[in-house]
């Protein structure tokens, strides 16, 4: 199924006009940002579980898998950056979206290490990123937003 197709975020939003003609381009280019695709779903995956946002995890497995995540690392999201199996890079992904999550904002050790793999412009991304999805995840669950039917909700 199409990540997108049927999407309810886009018919709930659109009622509020003004601000989905804003936000549309935004999302939009964060989904098409500097970040690898892959690193991108895994940053946003995490950040659903984290918000314990069903509709975002749905439909960014769909997308992860298609990005090039394997099902045995969209299971291994839940453990968090310390379950065995994560290479480094990965682990360091999902260290900065708690530290986002937590503290809002990623700590000094963490920035070092992110920037021995990234440029400027994908760290300045990296927290745009998350700090979208955490917007994103608080709107539609305060909105009831549900995810919709043939895509997986959060593991329990």
């Amino acid at each position: 199924m199409d990540a997108l197709q049927g999407a309810r975020i886009f018919s709930t939003l659109v009622r509020a006009p003004g601000l989905f003609r804003r936000w549309l381009p935004f999302a939009g280019k964060l989904l098409s940002g500097k970040l690898p695709a892959r690193d991108r779903e895994l940053l946003i995956l995490r950040t659903a579980w984290n918000c314990r946002a069903d509709y975002e995890w749905g439909h960014h497995v769909a997308l992860g898998l298609a990005a090039g995540l394997g099902r045995e690392e969209i299971d291994r999201i839940p453990g968090g950056p310390a379950a065995p199996g994560w290479a480094p890079p990965d682990a360091l992904l999902l260290q900065a979206a708690d530290e986002l999550h937590r503290h809002q904002q990623i700590a000094d050790a963490t920035w070092r290490d992110l920037e021995a793999s990234y440029d400027e412009q994908q760290l300045i991304e990296l927290p745009m990123l998350v700090g979208h999805y955490h917007l994103v995840a608080m709107t539609l669950k305060s909105l009831g937003v549900e995810l919709e039917p043939g895509f997986e909700a959060l593991p329990s």
